[in-house]
């Protein structure tokens, strides 16, 4: 049987966006399809300046249960991490197909353009028991997306995946466990949807963004299962200052020597080696594991240690990583060269 072909949407040449279009207000907006597999939510986080990672989530449809919900974390500078999860009834959503305006429940997000032009603000408000997030994200370069922003699975399934915010200066409030915190710090947003069932289509992703001095970089490396091909979508976004210098597919990426974890029960590789030749470089070594998570856990049938072997000869070892990581970054632009380096979060989801 011949594989399901995946098709991205660059717009050329190539892999690449020789054009760079900014985002337009309506692609952040809800997507509504009328289909058992729609998922669509809305990605925030920030890196405070006192050392807080806070992330929320809006979802019109769960990715997992496709239900609405909202979701918040707080990873604390001593690694602790605190979390709220909840779903809600479709009664209680409310969204706009022409801009980001939505409403979970009390929770809400929504955009804000100055008058005569300029960047975009978001306002990000969400609140589950002990926790509340009410942040301002004050973008500082435009909204991005790779091509199309879309890759196609076949005739019916697809993954579209565009960034309103690759980086956005932040202010706020964060409340949690009894304290508020005065919100200052970096951000990013991003916004997902689409149709498929992504644990049967996704193998396993990297993902992950960098700021340093002038240079804004975002990246993903995701490789579909073998019925889709096996095929790499790697798409890269470098901004220098507020401009967007590439927009490219043809990212190339190397994975070190592995290291076990017993939390999520499967390997993670201790470096990434990216590039796009003659453009940019960037070289992870992982510092620590932040967060790791085995997916298994998450269902009651299979949490017994024994039967957790078996489960995997089935299944695979589906898990998650957040790393905290050192990078040192080249970039080659109009005939300058430039060296960078610092620490950065980034991510692997494996789903096999």
């Amino acid at each position: 049987m011949a594989a399901i072909k995946a098709v991205e949407t660059w717009t050329g040449p190539g892999k690449s966006d020789g054009v760079i279009v900014p985002l337009r207000p309506e692609e952040n907006a809800v997507h509504p399809i009328n289909h058992k597999n729609y998922f669509e939510h809305w990605y925030f986080d920030a890196k405070l300046s006192d050392g807080h990672v806070v992330i929320g989530f809006l979802q019109a449809s769960e990715l997992i249960n496709r239900k609405p919900g909202v979701e918040l974390h707080v990873y604390k500078p001593s690694g602790e991490k605190l979390s709220v999860t909840r779903l809600y009834p479709k009664d209680q959503v409310s969204t706009s197909t022409t801009g980001f305006d939505v409403r979970i429940g009390d929770n809400f997000g929504s955009a804000e353009f100055p008058e005569g032009g300029g960047l975009p603000s978001y306002r990000v408000h969400l609140a589950e028991e002990d926790m509340e997030f009410d942040l301002t994200y004050h973008n500082e370069i435009p909204g991005w997306k790779p091509g199309g922003g879309m890759t196609r699975y076949g005739d019916t399934e697809f993954f579209a995946w565009v960034v309103p915010s690759p980086k956005a200066r932040v202010e706020g409030t964060v409340r949690f466990g009894g304290r508020e915190l005065e919100a200052r710090g970096i951000g990013y947003q991003d916004h997902n949807w689409g149709v498929g069932d992504m644990k049967r289509i996704i193998a396993y992703w990297y993902w992950g963004r960098l700021y340093v001095d002038e240079f804004t970089l975002l990246y993903a490396y995701v490789k579909t299962q073998k019925k889709y091909g096996g095929h790499c979508s790697t798409p890269l976004m470098l901004a220098m200052g507020d401009e967007v210098i590439l927009s490219s597919g043809e990212m190339t990426l190397e994975t070190g020597p592995t290291v076990f974890n017993a939390t999520a029960n499967r390997d993670y590789p201790s470096s990434l080696d990216i590039g796009i030749t003659g453009s940019v470089g960037l070289r992870l070594d992982v510092r620590e594991v932040i967060d790791a998570h085995n997916f298994l856990e998450d269902l009651p049938v299979v949490r017994s240690k024994a039967i957790q072997p078996v489960i995997n000869k089935l299944i695979g070892r589906p898990g998650y990583f957040r790393f905290d990581s050192d990078f040192k970054l080249h970039v080659e632009h109009k005939g300058e060269t430039y060296d960078k380096s610092g620490v950065t979060l980034h991510e692997m989801v494996a789903l096999k």
